[in-house]
């Protein structure tokens, strides 16, 4: 059976023909597209998605010799290439195309890899199944501030946080930093180059992406490579308060150190324990940069206000004598993901509105977490009765209003805020998809922060 073949590094693309596989409706593909037709290769983009849904990044590929086959995938353009860049999001060890492609001998190549080839500056890699981004963020923003006073030491932001640095590698310098956040789907195929980061961050591992991974132990695996290949001279940075990623030190010949949130509280505009961890993985990267201000980092850590859509705080305001933070979290679309959010706020300290589409998921957990925590809980969507009943089931005394749309539940915060007789914050943690009343999570994080800002 033919084996794997990685796209060797140097390639000369010059009329090289190029498959890109998956485009995505969110440009996933772009990066790649886009800069292998800079260097001069004959680029196909192939994608079961028809035009429509993919306008938004084909229109930001207009003008660029580049051609599309949409609406479905042949074999013949994968067999007959000279290179396949495969998207994360495909299965490639069970597409069938991807299989042709290295039955055919064709070489096999990401966009993170054709990057990952060519940066000559240190990389920080950062992976974890909840809070990588965030901390992704968090220490780009602390190396920034950081090294501010060096200005030649310019820190870049890349990988699953959602932005190609292919077109920026003419300015990427072997004295800059790269900070990357690496998903499971990436770092299974990173592993085709047998690479790791000179600086490697896990911040946890919990079940995620079993639909892909099919057992944790292979998801494991899959975050387990951003470790296997460092050298003795790598930092491997690990979450000493996650049991599981605790015992990961012996797939690494680096040097490890292990962060834990102890001591006081790191004060911080982003609330809940989790980003307390968050903030000591990125103060722990701080110690593996020369020069850095560590000052002016931690500033940056505790002042920094949230990725979007995920417990951002998007406004606050004197409300009946009182401040209100109001705070999107509109990215946590499942139980687990608004129970971290729940945690952030002392009991009947925040008001949530939660619920969306229904995808037939248990939500009892959820509610019963409501139930007691909150100080008041306002439903939206599909899902919206059925989260009301189950609280009210937990706590008949629980504050609970049906409001079944967004611009509803927010009309009613002011009132409900002057019900209540402690400082409230507002929280839109909805635990379930934006389907149904949203094309999708950041439209609805989008209408609540409108909504939020012009309540008076």
């Amino acid at each position: 059976m033919p084996s794997l073949q990685a796209l060797p590094y140097p390639f000369d693309f010059r009329g090289r023909r190029a498959v890109v596989m998956g485009l995505g409706a969110f440009g996933g593909g772009m990066g790649a597209a886009k800069w292998l037709a800079q260097q001069g290769a004959r680029v196909l983009v192939t994608d079961t998605a028809l035009a429509e849904k993919l306008a938004g990044p084909m229109a930001k590929l207009a003008g660029l010799p580049i051609e599309y086959r949409l609406g479905e995938h042949r074999e013949a353009d994968f067999t007959q290439a000279d290179l396949v860049v495969v998207n994360p999001a495909v299965a490639w060890m069970t597409s069938p195309f991807v299989q042709a492609a290295i039955a055919a001998g064709v070489p096999l190549t990401t966009e993170i890899n054709l990057l990952i080839q060519r940066l000559t500056c240190p990389v920080i890699g950062i992976t974890g199944s909840v809070g990588k981004s965030t901390t992704t963020a968090l220490i780009h923003a602390a190396l920034t501030a950081g090294l501010a006073h060096q200005p030649g030491r310019k820190v870049w932001l890349g990988g699953n946080i959602g932005r190609s640095l292919l077109d920026d590698l003419p300015q990427i310098a072997p004295d800059h930093i790269a900070v990357l956040e690496l998903s499971s789907f990436m770092l299974e195929m990173i592993a085709w180059l047998r690479w790791s980061p000179q600086v490697a961050v896990v911040t946890n591992l919990v079940p995620n992406h079993l639909d892909r991974h099919g057992t944790m132990a292979d998801y494991a695996a899959a975050k387990q490579f951003i470790l296997r290949y460092q050298r003795t001279e790598d930092v491997a940075l690990l979450n000493g308060d996650d049991a599981k990623v605790a015992t990961w030190g012996h797939f690494t010949p680096a040097q490890k150190q292990f962060w834990r949130v102890t001591g006081e509280t790191f004060p911080m505009e982003m609330p809940g324990q989790h980003n307390q961890s968050n903030a000591r993985a990125a103060l722990a990267v701080l110690t593996t940069v020369p020069g850095v201000d560590r000052d002016a980092a931690a500033l940056a850590i505790s002042t920094y206000p949230g990725l979007p859509h995920r417990l951002q705080r998007v406004h606050t305001q004197i409300l009946n004598g009182r401040k209100v933070g109001f705070y999107n979290d509109s990215k946590a679309t499942t139980c687990e993901s608004s129970l971290t959010a729940v945690a952030a706020f002392a009991p009947q300290t925040a008001i949530f509105i939660v619920g969306g589409f229904d995808k037939k998921i248990d939500l009892s957990p959820f509610s019963r977490a409501l139930a007691q925590h909150a100080a008041a809980v306002l439903t939206i969507g599909a899902t919206g009765p059925e989260l009301a009943a189950q609280i009210r089931a937990a706590n008949p005394k629980a504050v609970v209003h049906e409001a079944e749309n967004l611009p509803n539940a927010c009309a009613q915060l002011p009132t409900l805020l002057q019900q209540l007789p402690q400082a409230v914050e507002v929280v839109l943690s909805p635990a379930c998809a934006s389907w149904g009343q949203f094309a999708n999570y950041e439209k609805r994080g989008e209408l609540f922060t409108q909504l939020v800002q012009a309540i008076t």
